[in-house]
């Protein structure tokens, strides 16, 4: 296996103890002050990604067996992330509103034909291997994961967003990694509960706060700012993840995520994201993405050969998934005889999730 060195100090590290770089991944590091160093180290079948050398100093590295992959100049991201985003990193700029912000200029730069072209589509594809590297290297207990779905429509301080937070906050407790699509509406209440350490008793007035600004339209900037101002009030800082994608970049990640996985490729993002989702699936009401989810979990599970490949799924809501949006008959209906069949579930209350779960 390769050695990732994302650090300088690792970079030290590593070569003072192995005196070699051979076969190692150097990821985005300023290394124009290692020229000696680089220089009377071997490197054959190292890769330097992204990272600043002196013209010289890498001309010498590709010639003694080492690839080079430069950095990508006029993006607006880093094509080579070392770490997932921090809500502060997708919003830094807040203060002259949402479209000075890194998540808002990522975004409009999507949808400009620039972003078609080759050298563009190379570093989203950079850009999300090592979006997905990175949330590998935090969720470390593969089983530990918890998904929680849910649509970006429900408001803040209703019932149901109350629901999902507390949901997120019983799973946190009970000792799972939550993980959800890093939207707002459920995904931001499962990620507020999830990450929220001041006590069960004060999750409600946190919602009550945050309806102040119930949705995220008609200013994404004004939203933001609210929950920034929830956390500054109350310990939001237990881990939780959030994985959205500019592919919907009109909804903006909410910033209870204390780690954000933001991809470009949405289908990336949906199977790595199902993927991590090792102790279970749970689905609060939302409408099509949510429903993609259903089925795209189902499928795993239906092709699965061990009871251990399996996800538990869990819909939350008899009346929504049985009439409004009924898939809970298709969902019985192809586990009928199959593995999974026993680890699909329709309940009515995140006492009853809780219980399936924990």
């Amino acid at each position: 296996m390769r050695a990732e060195i994302e650090t300088i100090e690792a970079f030290d590290e590593h070569v003072r103890r192995e005196r070699s770089l051979a076969g190692c991944v150097v990821q985005a590091l300023d290394l124009r002050g290692r020229g000696e160093v680089l220089e009377r180290t071997p490197v054959h079948n190292a890769f330097f990604l992204g990272c600043r050398l002196k013209h010289r100093v890498a001309a010498s590295l590709a010639e003694r067996g080492a690839a080079i992959f430069p950095r990508l100049p006029q993006l607006p991201f880093d094509a080579y992330p070392s770490r997932l985003y921090a809500p502060e990193d997708l919003y830094a700029g807040l203060e002259g509103g949402y479209a000075a912000t890194p998540d808002a200029k990522v975004y409009g730069w999507t949808l400009r034909e620039r972003s078609r072209l080759l050298d563009a589509t190379l570093a989203q594809s950079l850009h999300d291997h090592f979006v997905s590297d990175a949330l590998i290297d935090i969720v470390t207990a593969p089983g530990a994961g918890v998904g929680v779905m849910g649509g970006h429509s429900v408001g803040r301080g209703t019932p149901e967003f109350v629901q999902a937070a507390r949901l997120g906050h019983g799973l946190a407790e009970a000792g799972h990694l939550v993980l959800t699509g890093g939207g707002p509406g459920a995904m931001e209440a499962a990620n507020l509960g999830a990450s929220f350490r001041d006590g069960a008793e004060a999750l409600p007035l946190a919602c009550s706060v945050l309806a102040e600004v119930p949705s995220f339209a008609p200013d994404a900037g004004v939203w933001a700012a609210a929950g920034f101002a929830v956390k500054k009030r109350w310990d939001c800082s237990r881990l939780s993840v959030g994985v959205p994608t500019w592919f919907y970049g009109h909804e903006p990640p909410n910033v209870f995520g204390t780690a954000i996985a933001k991809y470009f490729d949405n289908a990336i993002r949906e199977d790595i994201l199902l993927r991590l989702c090792g102790a279970g699936i749970v689905y609060s009401p939302g409408r099509a993405g949510t429903t993609q989810e259903i089925f795209q979990a189902l499928t795993r599970n239906f092709y699965a050969l061990e009871t251990h490949e399996i996800r538990p799924m869990v819909l939350l809501g008899h009346e929504y998934w049985t009439r409004t949006v009924p898939a809970w008959p298709l969902l019985k209906a192809l586990a009928k005889g199959r593995l999974m069949e026993s680890q699909i579930h329709l309940v009515d209350s995140v006492d009853e999730v809780l219980a399936l779960l924990s």
